[in-house]
């Protein structure tokens, strides 16, 4: 029972709120709202899948960085509380559950499947050469609402790319803002992120940047896909949210970066979902 304590700890589900509202918004968009209860199943087992996944690496291939960072160095892996052999046993079990989740969609779903996996497995790398290494999580998170979408209607389309375009600079930019924490470890290390290269200053300008691009394709999605004045409500809440962010985390004062990382951006995707099914079912 310690074990799965410690295994849940490590995974802390409430992270998946990140990525599963955006995808909800995909699933819910690319049929005007005609989702069934099989697909908004399996669309759920498919994101937990492949968010559990990916964290579960992320953890493994970071472990002798997070062991070696004072940040880290308490969390679950790196105090030896958790057993190598059982965390890798349970990327191959949710890597699993993605694989079956997209059969029982469709099946470009399926074809897609390999794709998703590379991208979820090499993101973890990519911090060891390039300072992108955010956008690049931004990516792997954008997957979401351009795979629910997929999901409904079983064919390629550009639209979803859109919504997986905000969710990138959205992650992007609250990642590059969190990294500012391991500034002097990064680069001791010899990791690459954007506070790592540019300092805190620039690397807080990087973020609110981000977070404009964040906003242009919500807007963007909202124009193609023909959405009305609750969806747009939704984004500027959304935006005073972000807005508010950057009031709160400033060059010299990162007291409240934990804070606005894991507890305000948890309603970014809500606001959005929300107010884009009220616009969808009103």
């Amino acid at each position: 029972m310690i074990k799965i304590k410690d295994y849940l700890d490590m995974l802390d589900f409430s992270n998946t709120l990140f990525g599963l509202p955006f995808a909800y918004l995909g699933a819910f968009l690319a049929q005007d709202g005609q989702v069934t209860l099989h697909q908004f199943f399996w669309i759920t087992v498919a994101m937990v899948g492949a968010r559990t996944a990916a964290l579960s690496l992320n953890r493994l291939i970071d472990l002798p960085y997070d062991a070696a960072n004072p940040r880290t160095a308490s969390w679950v892996m790196p105090s030896g509380r958790l057993p190598t052999g059982l965390v890798w046993a349970g990327v191959f079990f949710f890597l699993a559950l993605l694989f079956l989740a997209a059969a029982q969609l469709n099946p470009l779903c399926l074809k897609l499947a390999p794709l998703a996996v590379i991208v979820l497995w090499g993101y973890s790398y990519t911090k060891r050469f390039t300072w992108w290494c955010h956008l690049i999580l931004g990516m792997a998170i954008g997957m979401g609402p351009i795979g629910a979408w997929f999901a409904i209607t079983g064919t390629f389309d550009w639209q979803p790319f859109l919504l997986g375009a905000a969710v990138a600079f959205w992650i992007a930019g609250f990642d590059t803002m969190y990294a500012c924490q391991d500034i002097e470890f990064d680069r001791q290390a010899g990791l690459y992120s954007i506070p790592a290269r540019f300092g805190e200053t620039g690397a807080l300008l990087f973020s609110a940047v981000f977070h404009f691009f964040t906003v242009v394709f919500l807007v963007l999605a909202g124009l193609v896909l023909h959405l009305g004045g609750w969806y747009y409500l939704g984004v500027c809440i959304a935006a005073l949210v972000l807005i508010y962010e950057h009031w709160v985390v400033r060059p010299g004062d990162l007291t409240r970066v934990n804070q606005v990382s894991f507890q305000f951006n948890h309603y970014v995707g809500l606001i959005i979902l929300v107010t884009a099914l009220v616009d969808i079912y009103h």
